[in-house]
């Protein structure tokens, strides 16, 4: 890892951790999160994986517009460490404990690979 591949690695872990304390708090069913990137193709590259603790928790946080809240969140945290998206939507996804355990026998590192 380069020594600026380092910087923005530093610079995410921070500002998704912020997130992430902050969605443990107000988010109901959310567990953790984490992001999967090539820093030689950053930022086009980021994808920041929000996991719910069962399929029914996440479709309740998307059905009430949860998404759009996240979406912000990430944008306006993001854009403190100067990554800029159009879209941030097409940077996150969302999975749950429930559909890990079902198809990969709740092995996070198989199912993100």
């Amino acid at each position: 890892m380069r020594k600026t591949d380092k910087k923005i690695d530093n610079q995410l872990r921070l500002v998704l951790t912020d997130v992430c304390e902050t969605a443990l708090k107000e988010i109901n069913g959310f567990q953790w999160l984490t992001h999967l990137v090539s820093y030689s193709n950053f930022p086009k590259s980021l994808k920041i994986i929000f996991v719910f603790d069962t399929n029914e928790q996440l479709a309740l946080f998307i059905s009430n517009s949860g998404e759009k809240v996240l979406s912000s969140l990430i944008k306006m945290k993001l854009n403190e460490i100067g990554v800029q998206f159009r879209n941030v939507a097409e940077h996150i996804l969302y999975d749950t404990e429930e559909r890990c355990t079902k198809e990969h026998n709740g092995n996070w590192a198989n199912r993100l690979t």
